[in-house]
């Protein structure tokens, strides 16, 4: 008897409440995902500051089966790349405009995950396809002028 009362009761709370979530707060924070199975992730302030089109066409290549969630709070002119990206490499996404999900700098824009867990340790996308920075690599010049510098 005491197991039907529970199912009545577990059954109004859902029709109430709605079903219950798995650490909804989480969720909420990787647009919908968990962050067990997140590949990569781009802030609302790193893709306001650069463009990462070409880090996460590496990501697409290698992992043609994951799928890219889109905080769709975002104005258009920032997310144009990356749709005409994802749609290109012909990856799965979704746009996530529910009002849970915010635009602070702190939140993410996007976040390239699995179906499944994958556990990476780094998701920044900064720290994850590091971003070289031109240097001055031209030799010495063997002028005139700088063979004199030298013996001097």
């Amino acid at each position: 008897m005491a197991d039907t009362e529970n199912q009545a009761g577990e059954r109004l709370q859902s029709a109430m409440y709605g079903t219950p979530q798995l650490h909804p707060d989480e969720q909420h924070k990787y647009l919908g995902t968990f962050r067990e199975r997140v590949e990569v992730a781009v802030t609302v302030y790193q893709i306001k500051r650069q463009h990462y089109v070409d880090q996460l066409n590496q990501a697409f290549a290698a992992h043609p089966d994951y799928r890219l969630l889109i905080n769709g709070n975002l104005d258009e002119d920032i997310l144009g790349p990356y749709l005409a990206a994802v749609a290109k490499a012909n990856v799965p996404f979704t746009l996530k405009t529910d009002s849970v999900y915010h635009t602070g700098d702190d939140n993410y824009a996007l976040v390239f995950a699995a179906d499944t867990a994958i556990n990476e340790d780094v998701i920044d996308i900064e720290k994850r396809y590091p971003t070289t920075t031109p240097t001055d690599d031209k030799p010495a010049s063997t002028g005139f002028l700088n063979k004199l510098k030298k013996l001097f």
